[in-house]
């Protein structure tokens, strides 16, 4: 009896010991996890932001190349050698001015004999009129018969024919005497040149084209639903490559109809160029602004986030980071916003930016504004607490 009481109070004692040693850990534990749990997250004043209610102007672009509707083709109107051709690509020109000029040796000839036709075909006529002229007196005192006067008549009738038909041709050819001299139709740069002296030449074959740089134009498609939008004289501002700022234009010209198998319909910006500084070719982007008739609900569009194709934002909510799905709408590029069509109201704290390794029902706060910057003495663990501040990657 003696030993079971000693072996019954061993193993009493050990007991007390292991509950004694299990109570100091519990609560040694329970003191430890408070200061393990890290502190919220805190957010500057100009990280959170508020939805608000603005106008969103809508932009509409369309692109294309700049053209120069004053392009002028110099033709030849005569075949000949082209015999001189003063101007090369990219010298200026005055409307009138000579440029070149065709061989006319060949017309020369040929406007002689047309010149001598016509000597011959007035003779003729003149002769015909005295005729008749004389067989009219002899009429009337009836010398000759009537049918002698209509004859004479008739024969200067057809002199008379003869010498304007050579006239004609006679003209025609002087005419083309004057176009060996190949002028300017128009003020501009000379854009290219089909042909060089000493080459054979044909009617109406180029010869140089001209272009005025002063008035370029923008030649877009526009989709059918957007373009009722539109109006000509509307303003517009086109951005062309290689610029930097964007030059002020407006609508020229708007088609009719679609183009066939598409939706879109073509519309024309004109813009002026009296300082020549652009040049015809150059890809141009236009962009016409389309003021806002009603206020919307908006946000920056960095706030918004996108996973799989739904948008969301983070908001901060009862000391809480909550993800909440938002329908975005329409986008306005100038101030950076975009409209909410729904999933938030206008009382939400939402976040400014992008944030990384944000998790839900996470505790956060703003940042008081006059927090006071922390002392160099302050414990690493209030240090290490105030690290986990997360960076906006915006």
């Amino acid at each position: 009896m003696g030993r079971r009481g000693w072996v019954a109070g061993g193993v009493a004692v050990a007991l007390l010991l292991g509950l004694g040693g299990w109570a100091l850990r519990s609560a040694q534990g329970s003191k430890a996890r408070p200061a393990d749990t890290p502190p919220p997250l805190e957010f500057a004043a100009d990280e959170l932001v508020r939805p608000l209610r603005q106008t969103l102007p809508r932009t509409l672009s369309f692109s294309g190349a700049l053209v120069a509707p004053g392009t002028a083709v110099l033709r030849a109107k005569s075949a000949g050698t082209l015999l001189e051709l003063s101007v090369r690509e990219g010298d200026r020109v005055r409307a009138g001015q000579l440029l070149g000029r065709i061989d006319d040796s060949e017309l020369l000839g040929r406007l002689r004999e047309r010149e001598a036709a016509a000597a011959a075909a007035r003779a003729q006529f003149q002769l015909a009129e005295r005729q008749h002229r004389a067989n009219e007196g002899l009429a009337a005192q009836q010398f000759i018969a009537a049918t002698a006067l209509e004859t004479s008549r008739s024969q200067m009738d057809a002199a008379r024919a003869q010498w304007e038909s050579a006239q004609a041709q006679l003209a025609t050819l002087q005419l083309a005497q004057r176009d060996v001299r190949l002028r300017a139709p128009i003020d501009g740069i000379v854009a290219r040149r089909q042909a060089l002296p000493g080459e054979q030449v044909a009617p109406e074959q180029p010869v140089l084209t001209l272009v005025d740089l002063r008035r370029l134009e923008l030649a877009g498609m526009v989709g059918t639903h957007e373009v009722g939008l539109l109006r000509p004289g509307q303003p517009v501002r086109v951005q062309v490559e290689g610029q930097e700022e964007a030059v002020a234009a407006r609508i020229a010209r708007i088609a009719p109809a679609a183009e066939p198998g598409s939706r879109s319909i073509g519309v024309t910006v004109a813009l002026d160029n009296p300082d020549e500084r652009l040049r015809a070719g150059q890809y141009a982007l236009a962009q016409v602004t389309l003021e806002d008739d009603r206020l919307r609900l908006t946000l920056p569009e960095a706030a918004l986030s996108s996973s799989g194709g739904q948008s969301y934002v983070w908001t901060l909510e009862a000391g809480r980071l909550m993800r909440r799905a938002v329908t975005p709408g329409r986008r306005d590029p100038a101030s950076g916003r975009v409209e909410l069509l729904g999933g938030l109201s206008e009382e939400v704290v939402v976040l400014a930016g992008r944030f990384d390794n944000l998790r839900e029902g996470a505790a956060a706060r703003a940042r008081p504004a006059a927090a006071p910057p922390a002392p160099s003495s302050a414990p690493s663990s209030v240090a290490s607490a105030r690290s986990v501040s997360i960076a906006a990657s915006r």
